[in-house]
């Protein structure tokens, strides 16, 4: 039988796939690691560096596509540099010319591909590969579709020192496609620094999916073999290249030079296991890659309930909370006495403006000399917001910068701490998200502060009533002075009165003496009981403030922190999936 070229007609369209081994579970344990491997992208690709990712997500995308094409079949390719004898190879072992042979450089610029099996079963994989459809052909002693070589896709790259650098490139592309290379080297060249140096060396990891084979072995006596053989696995022990397969071939003496070759790659086809084995050696280089962005697990208990306490705490020191709820207990106090002074005193008492309606505000907390950080500027840097004449936080934009710097220094040591023993890049990570969602903190702290200070001018009802008890016992007393001045008078005059009597005492009498005793009465009681409610209030209104910054410091500081930490945690636990048998 004469070799087949495979024709477009009878290739293209028909996507036939060959029956995965869905049971193997060497092809389970690798799609595991694959999914690990696209974990950790998926997880890190945010916060590392593109260029770092860029060969893993290759290395998933083609896995994933070779997975889906069929696993029964082998793409084995030759590989070697001009004058090697990789083409007569590939001819020998195809059973016609095939490929081009010749000194010519480059020789071969082209991938050609011979099929051992139904044409139609690679259509896909061939497509895949991109090799050229007038490059496809199929094995010529293939009889009734059997071989026992069947499953087999050989593929005779281009010379790899071909000085055009498009084949140089094609050679580089499919290398990183197929299954198994066998390195074709001939005993001039097996030492060439080119193949030692940039090659091999890249295939360390690949060693179950490399073969290197010796060709022309015909040209070498016994002795002369053996000792070339020998300094050629020395320099493979050097390229790390270890224990990989060597074998003597020779084209001339076909069969019987390539009877080794054959026996090899019958092993391999049959086997079935060189496509898991390829992309399990590629996740093996991927993972290696990445391993040095994961490191000790991340400390998660940095950014819970005790982080976010911490955060509250130094948000508060920023927004001056303190000092504002200590001023709502002197308003409070302030206004109390205001609504509930004995009428009869309150020309008598001078008190100063309310600390909420001070035109500066009120003089706040106690560490805030020159330069301290104030929520929107408070006069001297004094530690508090700055409150217009109605209560509401006066934005002074000239000193902002006070607060966002002091909010920034709150978040940077969250992110310091969270971020302690990260490998490069996470601590830079944790930092930018632990700043990422300042912009409008302070005015958000602002707004806070002014929520609380609108409650802080809300009148008790019960002020009300005590205010209102103290002016009816004023006008009683008033009621009761004036009818005994009456009664005075007109007893003057000569008219004589009586008075109603309420037991032993007049009514005028009782009025009067009611009346201030009863004011003097309330206005006693009035002091301990506002003393009492400001303490109240304050409590309340500070539970509310520190509970309105808590939330601040959690959704702004805390919670960028905390899922980059989850990012880094699902990435660490996606590379030990990804790095499987190795973990």
């Amino acid at each position: 039988m004469t070799a087949q070229r495979l024709r477009d007609t009878t290739l293209h369209g028909v996507g036939v796939r060959a029956r995965d081994n869905g049971g193997d579970a060497e092809a389970t344990a690798l799609t595991a690691r694959v999914d690990g491997l696209r974990r950790f992208l998926r997880a890190g690709e945010a916060y590392l560096p593109a260029e770092r990712l860029s060969w893993a997500h290759t290395v998933v995308a083609h896995a994933e596509q070779r997975l889906a094409l069929s696993r029964e079949h082998t793409v084995v390719a030759l590989a070697g540099a001009t004058g090697g004898g990789k083409s007569s190879l590939f001819n020998a072992l195809a059973g016609q010319e095939l490929s081009p042979v010749g000194v010519r450089r480059p020789t071969t610029s082209e991938a050609y591909a011979c099929v051992w099996g139904a044409p139609e079963e690679v259509t896909d994989l061939l497509e895949w590969l991109k090799v050229t459809p007038a490059h496809w052909f199929r094995q010529a002693q293939v009889v009734d579709g059997q071989s026992p070589l069947r499953g087999l896709v050989l593929l005779d790259l281009p010379d790899f020192d071909s000085v055009e650098r498009e084949h140089a490139a094609e050679v580089t592309r499919l290398l990183g496609l197929v299954d198994l290379v066998v390195w074709v080297v001939d005993p001039q060249k097996y030492a060439d620094q080119v193949i030692h140096e940039r090659h091999l060396p890249r295939f360390r990891r690949h060693r179950e999916v490399t073969l290197v084979a010796l060709n022309q072995a015909d040209l070498l006596s016994a002795p002369d073999l053996e000792q070339l053989m020998a300094d050629l696995r020395r320099l493979l022990n050097a390229d790390g290249l270890d224990g990989v397969a060597t074998i003597a071939t020779s084209a001339v003496d076909a069969p019987a030079g390539l009877a080794e070759l054959q026996a090899r790659l019958e092993e391999v086809v049959n086997g079935r296991r060189a496509v898991a084995q390829r992309l399990a050696a590629d996740v093996d280089l991927a993972v290696e890659d990445l391993s040095e962005l994961v490191g000790p697990p991340a400390a998660e208990e940095l950014v819970g309930p005790s982080a976010v306490r911490q955060v509250a705490r130094g948000l508060a020191d920023v927004a001056g909370a303190q000092a504002v709820v200590q001023a709502m207990v002197t308003s409070y106090r302030y206004r109390a006495g205001a609504a509930m002074i004995w009428p009869l005193l309150r020309s008598l008492r001078r008190r100063g403006p309310d600390p909420w309606r001070r035109p500066h505000g009120p003089a706040l907390g106690a560490g805030g000399g020159p330069g301290a950080p104030g929520i929107t500027g408070a006069p001297g840097g004094v530690a508090g917001p700055r409150m217009s004449g109605f209560g509401a936080p006066v934005t002074a934009p000239e000193t902002a910068e006070g607060p966002r710097a002091a909010a920034s220094l709150v978040a940077r040591t969250v992110g310091d701490r969270a971020a302690a023993g990260l490998p490069e890049p996470w601590p830079e990570a944790v930092s930018a998200a632990a700043r990422s969602r300042l912009d409008g903190l302070p005015e958000a702290l602002d707004q806070a502060v002014a929520t609380t200070a609108s409650r802080a001018h809300h009148t008790p009802r019960w002020w009300r009533a005590v205010g209102a008890g103290e002016w009816l016992a004023t006008a009683a007393a008033l009621v009761g002075a004036g009818w005994l001045v009456l009664g005075w008078l007109l007893a003057a005059l000569g008219i004589p009165t009586e008075p109603p009597q309420a037991g032993p005492l007049s009514v005028p009498v009782l009025l009067l003496v009611g009346g201030v005793g009863v004011g003097l009465l309330l206005a006693l009681a009035a002091r301990p009981l506002a003393t009492w409610a400001a303490r109240r209030a304050s409590e309340r209104e500070a539970a509310r403030l520190r509970a309105a910054i808590t939330e601040l410091g959690r959704t702004r500081v805390v919670a960028p922190v905390a899922e980059v930490l989850r990012a880094y945690a699902e990435a660490r636990d996606a590379l030990a999936d990804a790095r499987g048998r190795d973990g």
